[in-house]
Parts: C-alpha cells; structure tokens; sequence
C-alpha cells in the first residue's frame, strides 16, 4: 500500500507536539526534573472524587444527552452567571465535551470553511493552527511581544483582518506566556470586532488562574460581544480534573446546536462519571480555587524571582502557571538551550518555538509543582548558566 499517497495531506503536515517530545525524553531519566507539562499537581478535591466513586456505586454508567447532562449545563450557567457575569440558557446555548480541546476542535469545525482565514495570536497552545488547517482554513499568525505583556493590540489586529477573515482565536489568560487581557484591552478588540462579521473564540480554561486586583473579564460580557463570541472553558485547570478529560462551550445556540451535532457524530457525549463529578465541582470547590491559585501565586513570584536574578529575565505573568523566560542572553537557540539543558542537567522546559515562530528565544516553564520541586529545578538551572559562562 502507497500509504503516502492514501494519507490525508493536511493530516500528514501536522506539526508534532513540541510539548510532548521533551516530556517523552524526560520520562526516560528517573532523577530528571520535568517543568514542562502544564497539569496542577493538586490532587482533585475529594468531594469531587467521591461523587464520581458514588456515581459508580449508584450504577449510573449510561450514555447522557449529547450536549451533556441537564444538571451540570445547568451548574456551568450558575457558574458563568456567579463568576463572570454572564447568561447561558442551559437547554440550548451550552454543550458538555471531552476535554476543553474537544470544544475548539467543534467550534473551528462548526464555523471554518476552506479558504476562510483564522487570526492566531501566537506564541500559544499548539493545537489551533492544526484544526485550522484539517477543516481547510488558514492560519494567520499575529505576533505579541514582551514588550506589551503578550498582549493582541488591536492595531496588529486590524492589520490582520481582510475580507476572508471568519475566526479570532482569544487565547487569555495565555499559554505558555502567561500574559492576560483586561477589560481595557479587550474593550479596544472588541471595537475592532463591532460591524464585522468576524466570531470569537475566546479560550479561558485559564479564566480562574488570574494573579492581581483584576479579575479576569471574559470579552462575550461587553457590549456587542456576546452573539460573536463561544467560551470555551473546563475543569483540568481550575480543578485540578485533567485525567477526567471535561470541558465545555458556550454561545450562540445556532453555533451550540451544530457544534452538538457534530460531537453527537465523533463523540456521542462526554465521560458520564466525569459529568457527576463536575457538578460537585461547580457547586462546592470555589474555596478550592481559591487555595489552589494562592499556592501558584506563591510559587509564581519565587520562580520569577529565581530566573531575573539569573539573568533569565521574564515580565510578570498574571495567568495561568507559566512564566516565559527570555534566552537571547545565552545566544542558543530556544531548541538549542532546551536539549542542553535536559541532557547536562536533566530538567526539561519547553522551548518557545513550539508555540509559534514568535516563541522563539523564550522557554516555557512551568510552575505547576511543588516549592521544593521549583527550588531544585531553579538551583539545577543556575548551576548550568554558571558552567557555560551566561551567569
């Protein structure tokens, strides 16, 4: 068989995960150091834990509607209304998914044709440019820079629009940068986006990791912005729910009803154990949140602390748990640094370039590990500039 031949050509240009490659590398080194993977090292709460064990018990291990249980679309709109203020309808305008990266992957479908153009503010998560270019759409890439805090201005915005443009990735609080838009600034986008017929979709599965007096401000709650917008948000984060593998969307219910179509095709419905323990979640672990992003704040301020003081310099993120440190000073490339840090040191970071060619001289690190993991990483990091002359 001519596999080459056979194989779909946008599927064969997937660019592999940078991530992944310097997690699988680590794995084989037992006294390596990993800060490359972001996942909390929180266990889940244990109310949620136990709802999931009791929803076992009681049998409940059926499909759920497509769009997801009635009783937790109904706690994500409480949620949405209670911490950002804003309105859902539970039966129509919310759908349940597999993980918040099964919600973009059904919002790109659901809206991109071939040829329509999809702005991407980079450096960011890996998997946007990837759905675009599978559903036939193309990528356009819009630089940040420290300088603005990785922040979209809305002049590289309007620049990148054109007639073909139907989709603005928001990906705030931001991976790997950490940077965050604010009312302000989304403001200025949002007048940008007014009297065009360009959507929004604004990914804040990072919306409860926010570090500052500001709160973090979803773009669908301005004026204007709500009928052009779907959230996409989940539970890996805020609560500590990787392996439970749930996300959800919300919007428009036109876009909500095909995006369920298309999950009802590919998925069927979400993990149903997972969705009994969500709804404990939403009803119950605020307080959680709250203990789990003053432990990173914490951690947060002594990696930043640690990196400037080597000369790694960084700007102060305000979300997520990432810090994205500059490493021109070293002359390597981000690759570069990344492998010679990992094969002298064993302490694996992701270089910069994996999120896009504007990530190149930085790395991500994160901060999702405990005090004394960081503190060891950071002295093993130290350890390496002094012995290659950059310290």
């Amino acid at each position: 068989m001519n596999y080459d031949a056979l194989l779909a050509p946008a599927a064969k240009a997937m660019r592999p995960s940078g991530i992944r490659k310097f997690f699988d590398l680590a794995a084989d080194m037992p006294d390596c150091i990993s800060l490359g993977v972001g996942e909390p090292d929180f266990k889940t709460p244990w109310s949620v834990r136990d709802a999931g064990i009791r929803s076992l018990e009681l049998g409940r291990t059926r499909y759920t509607a497509n769009a997801g249980l009635k009783a937790l679309r109904t706690e994500i709109s409480a949620y949405f209304d209670r911490r950002f203020g804003l309105h859902y309808r539970p039966e129509d305008e919310i759908v349940v998914t597999v993980g918040g990266s099964e919600a973009i992957d059904l919002a790109i479908r659901a809206l991109v044709q071939p040829g329509d153009e999809v702005i991407i503010p980079e450096p960011c998560f890996v998997c946007y440019e990837p759905i675009t270019q599978l559903t036939g759409g193309v990528a356009v890439h819009v630089a940040t820079r420290q300088e603005e805090d990785f922040r979209l201005t809305p002049e590289a915005l309007r620049a990148a629009i054109t007639p073909k443009t139907k989709l603005l990735i928001l990906p705030y609080p931001n991976n790997p940068t950490g940077g965050v838009m604010e009312e302000g600034d989304l403001e200025k986008i949002a007048e940008v986006l007014r009297g065009t017929d360009v959507m929004v979709l604004s990914d804040e599965i990072y919306s409860e990791l926010t570090y500052g007096l500001a709160r973090h401000t979803s773009i669908a709650s301005l004026p204007g912005m709500w009928e052009r917008t779907v959230v996409i948000n989940g539970f890996s984060k805020s609560y500590a729910m990787t392996g439970w593998r749930l996300g959800y969307a919300a919007g428009p219910a036109p876009l909500i009803k095909v995006m369920t179509k298309i999950h009802q095709s590919c998925i069927m419905s979400a993990p149903t154990t997972s969705q009994y323990a969500a709804i404990v979640a939403l009803r119950q672990c605020d307080d959680q949140i709250e203990m789990m992003r003053d432990e990173y704040n914490r951690r947060r301020r002594f990696v930043v602390k640690a990196l400037n003081e080597m000369g790694l310099t960084c700007f102060e993120p305000r979300g997520a748990f990432y810090v994205f440190p500059c490493l021109e000073s070293t002359g390597l490339t981000s690759e570069e640094f990344c492998e010679l840090l990992l094969a002298e040191k064993h302490v694996a970071i992701v270089p910069g370039g994996a999120f896009g060619d504007s990530g190149e001289g930085y790395a991500r690190i994160s901060y999702a590990y405990s005090v004394e993991h960081l503190a060891e990483a950071m002295k093993r990091i130290r350890a390496f500039l002094q012995e290659h002359g950059w310290l």
